[in-house]
């Protein structure tokens, strides 16, 4: 095999490597905050958000005390905000935090760090930007109509490569079909199978996925890998120095647990507006009333209310979709 041979890979491999591999863009010291934004840093607001969602289940679980796992956890500042948001509120939360870097300094003890959820958790699994990094293939319709997978070398340069076969021209098929010459699409079913193992991880209570998404109907032509680097989007190159993702087909993921890909008792997708406003986050501007009785107030509210306006903005973070999986108690509803 030659030397030009072995640098070509397929985009899972090559983006795994460039994540998390030595000298991974993820392994880095700064984590995902040094780069982009995530609704969990744009306010606290969304930790807050959690917190409300997390008695909820810990009251359709009938107990007080109640496990948090957040996957792809960064370096652990949502559960850092949960568990400010819940002190004194009488619940007890066990919180893990899911992870490949190593453990950040000076994060809460209480927050257990792990590479894997643990297994027979009761309570939450909330994944937060997660699922659009679990790295995965990409194809493109040849000038024939045959998808072939895309081949990447480490400087962002592509080629065709052999055609997609077995599972994953049978994901392809069933949910997103590439018809016409020089269309793409990112192959999710390594985001399905992780998917269906965290919420396999779930003895009872909720699972919760976060992400840039799109369903049947609205896939993105061209697919929608890209790169981002220290708070720009950049060229997607495999290289380690920047963040490699692309927008999850989440209502595959859905169907991946045996659930209806969108609706149903068990099974919900929702954008983070409609979600995030169910939990009291809504971006309304506070009584211009308050302005004159309480000046200080007024200040406070007004920002919350901006703050919360950008984690439900149309054509921003709003747009998200939420995935939610019930796991109804082993023992009854």
């Amino acid at each position: 095999m030659t030397d030009e041979t072995r640098r070509w890979r397929g985009w899972r491999e090559a983006t795994e490597r460039a994540l998390y591999g030595p000298g991974g863009f993820y392994l880095r010291p700064e984590g995902p905050a040094g780069h982009f934004r995530t609704s969990v840093h744009a306010s606290p607001l969304f930790a807050g958000a959690v917190a409300r969602l997390l008695g909820e289940v810990a009251e359709e679980l009938g107990t007080d005390g109640v496990d948090l796992v957040d996957v792809g956890a960064g370096r652990g500042e949502l559960l850092a905000g949960v568990l400010a948001a819940t002190a004194g509120s009488g619940l007890a939360v066990r919180a893990y935090a899911v992870e490949r870097a190593a453990r950040p300094d000076g994060l809460d003890p209480r927050v257990e760090w792990t590479d894997r959820p643990p297994r027979g958790a009761r309570g939450l699994l909330f994944a937060n930007e997660w699922l659009d990094n679990v790295p995965v293939d990409v194809a493109e319709a040849d000038a024939t109509g045959t998808a072939r997978y895309v081949e990447v070398s480490p400087d962002g340069a592509e080629r065709l490569g052999a055609p997609v076969s077995g599972a994953d021209a049978e994901w392809l098929e069933r949910w997103w079909p590439l018809r016409e010459p020089g269309a793409r699409a990112e192959i999710g079913r390594p985001r399905d199978e992780a998917w269906a193992t965290a919420v396999s991880c779930l003895a009872a209570g909720r699972a919760v996925a976060v992400d840039y998404a799109h369903v049947r109907g609205s896939r993105p032509p061209f697919g929608s890998l890209t790169g981002f680097r220290a708070g720009r989007e950049v060229p997607p190159v495999p290289d380690g120095s920047r963040d490699l993702t692309s927008h999850v087909a989440l209502d595959a993921c859905a169907a991946a647990c045996g659930g209806a890909s969108s609706g149903g008792a068990d099974t919900e997708l929702v954008t983070q507006r409609e979600a995030l406003g169910r939990l009291g986050v809504t971006g309304g501007r506070p009584p211009l009333a308050l302005a004159s009785t309480d000046p200080a107030g007024y200040v406070r509210a007004l920002s919350s209310a901006g703050e919360a306006a950008e984690l439900t903005a149309r054509g921003g973070l709003g747009d998200f979709l939420w995935l939610t999986r019930r796991v109804p108690p082993a023992d009854g509803p």
